[in-house]
């Protein structure tokens, strides 16, 4: 993996979405992975994930590398747990140790990552609700949010908050300037700007420093950081402490990573191929 975020620094942060999007529907197990066939419909469709997942290559290497020194053992959900944790790593971030085990389901759930994966323009509330019917609590939203310090968002994902004034970016603001040249009102859906303007390929709390100055780059950065509300604070403390960011990052994504459908234990497998169950 390393060779690939060596070639595409944004791969990074691209695989540590992958992990996100993965654990919010179903658990962590891999059910994201799966190809549409005829008779099965995935989840790489839902609005959170099309046109947007990146990365799915890199973790098919990873898997034909591993099924080769050693079939039938490693599963693709643990494989996207310790590729999150890598990917990180290769960004300058914390290491943790990634508990394992986990099973890779044989099922998907469309309606799930439509519903439970928060997007970019969700409010406080709705990203506190999504976070706690994970059992995260604010400060592992707050923490897990820090992800946004590495990585890039396309147009359609900050239009909202730099022209409908969704989030408030002050309109003479330097920072607004400079998405309005990225992002027209209308064309250049894919267009890209960094997560963090500060220092996109550098895992570090410059995310929660922009927020406190009101130059998070979506609409669900910016709520973290509003007046009174129970995530400020715990924004302002990461601002401050990089080293608290990082204990509470690495904390927050071993809980994450822990999120299971028990129910995957008894019907789930280790795939051969992460995008296909098992015949």
């Amino acid at each position: 993996m390393d060779m690939a975020v060596a070639k595409e620094a944004r791969m990074a942060a691209s695989i540590l979405r992958l992990h996100f999007h993965d654990c919010f529907v179903q658990g962590c197990d891999a059910s994201l992975l799966l190809d549409d066939t005829p008779t099965f419909t995935g989840e790489k469709t839902a609005n959170p994930n099309r046109n947007s997942i990146r990365g799915l290559e890199v973790i098919d290497g990873i898997k034909e590398k591993l099924e080769s020194a050693c079939p039938g053992i490693v599963s693709c959900a643990d494989i996207l747990a310790v590729a999150a944790r890598d990917a990180v790593i290769l960004d300058g971030g914390p290491y943790w140790d990634v508990p394992l085990g986990r099973k890779d389901s044989r099922t998907a759930s469309l309606d799930e990552a439509n519903n439970n994966i928060p997007t970019p323009n969700s409010t406080l509330y709705t990203l506190l609700k999504k976070f706690l019917l994970q059992d995260l609590s604010p400060t592992d939203l707050v923490a897990l949010s820090g992800a946004h310090t590495i990585g890039q968002a396309r147009c359609t994902s900050f239009r909202d908050r730099i022209y409908n004034g969704n989030g408030g970016i002050d309109s003479d603001n330097a920072y607004m300037s400079v998405l309005k040249g990225i992002c027209p009102p209308s064309g250049g859906d894919n267009n890209l700007s960094p997560l963090d303007s500060v220092s996109p390929v550098l895992f570090d709390n410059a995310y929660y420093r922009n927020i406190v100055n009101g130059q998070g780059l979506l609409t669900s950065d910016q709520e973290l950081s509003m007046h009174g509300s129970i995530t400020s604070e715990i924004v302002q403390r990461y601002a401050g402490d990089p080293l608290a960011f990082w204990q509470q990052f690495s904390d927050s994504m071993v809980k994450m990573g822990n999120i299971v459908n028990p129910l995957t234990f008894i019907t789930g497998e280790v795939r051969n191929n992460c995008r296909f169950v098992n015949e």
